[in-house]
């Protein structure tokens, strides 16, 4: 059966899961502060690295964030699939947090990067796709992850649910008006949903009094922001 998770109508610059997952990014030094040149080339006042949820608390706290995201929506999904590789202990945490924080006992499955020719075989590990799959993974940069998971869903018969993020850039792509979450909006026809976004992290900076901070996350939102 397609499932559903109410949406608890809270705004969403209210919700403690989203201050705390931020404070956890802090901590961690998976968010930081500073200048740094991205892969576009950019110059951005801030830098988000995934890979530093390295430890069970930080693996355990993000999948709490990620299944409250999806419990904030009205989403309908019947399984998770997870990307390979980073996609792999998100989908993983964020199917276990549903069980146990929310009673979503969720089938998920994730992918190899190459198909495996002995045992079971093939390229996908964990509960068969079928229904509406929900795709589980940090950030979207270029698409090419999602796009690949959308090709090995509809692959197997199945159909995409829509995205879930961690961080939501709202910055436009290179050589692009929209972003890249709202591209995969856009041409997949799909729902993308993250835990916190760069409105988010604003309003943190605000909050915590880093004024520095805040004046160069402006300028950047003025430069490569969306347009409201």
């Amino acid at each position: 059966m397609t499932m559903r998770i109410a949406h608890d109508n809270i705004s969403p610059m209210t919700q403690a899961y989203q201050s705390e997952f931020i404070d956890l990014c802090v901590q961690l030094g998976v968010l930081r502060f500073g200048r740094f040149t991205l892969k576009s080339g950019r110059e951005s006042p801030y830098f988000f690295n995934a890979g530093l949820f390295n430890t069970g608390m930080a693996i355990g706290a993000v999948g709490r964030a990620y299944a409250a995201a999806l419990a904030g929506s009205d989403l309908r999904f019947d399984m998770l699939f997870g990307p390979a590789y980073k996609g792999i202990p998100l989908v993983t945490i964020t199917a276990a947090a549903l069980a146990e924080r929310h009673a979503r006992n969720v089938p998920f499955a994730f992918n190899r990067k190459e198909a495996k020719d002995h045992g079971e075989g093939g390229t996908i590990v964990g509960a068969p796709l079928k229904g509406r799959v929900l795709i589980v993974d940090d950030v979207i940069t270029a698409g090419t992850a999602i796009r690949e998971s959308i090709d090995v869903i509809q692959a197997a018969g199945a159909t995409p649910a829509g995205v879930l993020l961690a961080l939501d850039r709202q910055e436009r792509a290179p050589d692009s008006d929209f972003s890249a979450v709202q591209e995969v909006r856009s041409r997949y026809n799909m729902p993308v949903i993250s835990v916190v976004n760069l409105a988010d992290l604003m309003q943190h900076v605000a909050e915590t009094g880093q004024t520095g901070e805040l004046s160069s996350m402006r300028l950047y939102r003025e430069r490569y922001g969306l347009a409201d």
